[in-house]
């Protein structure tokens, strides 16, 4: 089912000033399941809200009438502030879910983030207690320490590509089969860490998983 969305384009307030980020909001009545944030990939190495992964996960997340809101790190885009090396982009994504909290009151997070996002993101979002569900895409594992995840029992989605050159896939299976809590993980054969060429079956994992979990609460998992 396509719900259709409204699109709003606004700055959110951030540690280091303004943030630019986009909002998708489904046309429907009914009470969405959760409201989904996106962190985007690295935005030294051209990384911003507009990635055609984090673009793929908002659109499968929007399919099923769940709101999204993407947003650019601080020195991103339109963002203001410097690049912090990932310490205080966590405070931007703070800020984020704030912001997410406040717009849809009541209503369980998702946390989903693609590589630098994912590291940043799910850190924020294993401590936040609306934050119910975590989806991690192109997890950087091979340059980045996801050593937090293992006292995480929320539930997560990992997707990966077979041959993503930023995290050795055997290296994330061994992770992923150790993590705590209820865990899957989705590898995309014969693609890199952006899913060329089979982008689509990032989308179909996602919303798959997001679905079929959408009616299970996880709350008092932190």
């Amino acid at each position: 089912m396509s719900y259709g969305h409204q699109t709003r384009n606004l700055f959110l307030p951030g540690p280091a000033g303004k943030l630019e980020a986009v909002l998708w909001t489904p046309n429907s009545d009914g009470a969405p399941s959760n409201a989904a944030l996106i962190c985007h990939p690295h935005p030294l190495f051209g990384g911003t809200l507009h990635n055609k992964v984090v673009y793929q996960a908002a659109k499968a997340m929007d399919g099923l009438g769940i709101p999204v809101l993407r947003f650019n790190f601080r020195g991103a885009g339109l963002s203001e502030g410097k690049h912090d090396r990932g310490n205080g982009e966590l405070d931007d994504v703070r800020s984020a879910l704030e912001f997410l909290a406040g717009a849809f009151a009541g209503t369980p997070l998702l946390l989903a983030g693609f590589s630098f996002g994912c590291w940043v993101g799910l850190r924020v979002g294993c401590e936040d207690r609306r934050v119910e569900k975590l989806i991690a895409i192109g997890a950087p594992v091979d340059t980045s320490d996801f050593s937090y995840l293992y006292e995480c029992r929320k539930p997560k989605l990992f997707v990966h590509g077979s041959n993503d050159e930023h995290g050795d896939v055997n290296q994330v299976r061994r992770m992923v089969e150790k993590l705590p809590g209820n865990n899957e993980l989705v590898i995309v054969d014969g693609v890199d860490h952006f899913f060329a060429g089979k982008i689509e079956e990032l989308g179909r994992a996602i919303a798959r998983w997001a679905g079929a979990s959408s009616a299970r609460s996880t709350r008092n998992y932190v």
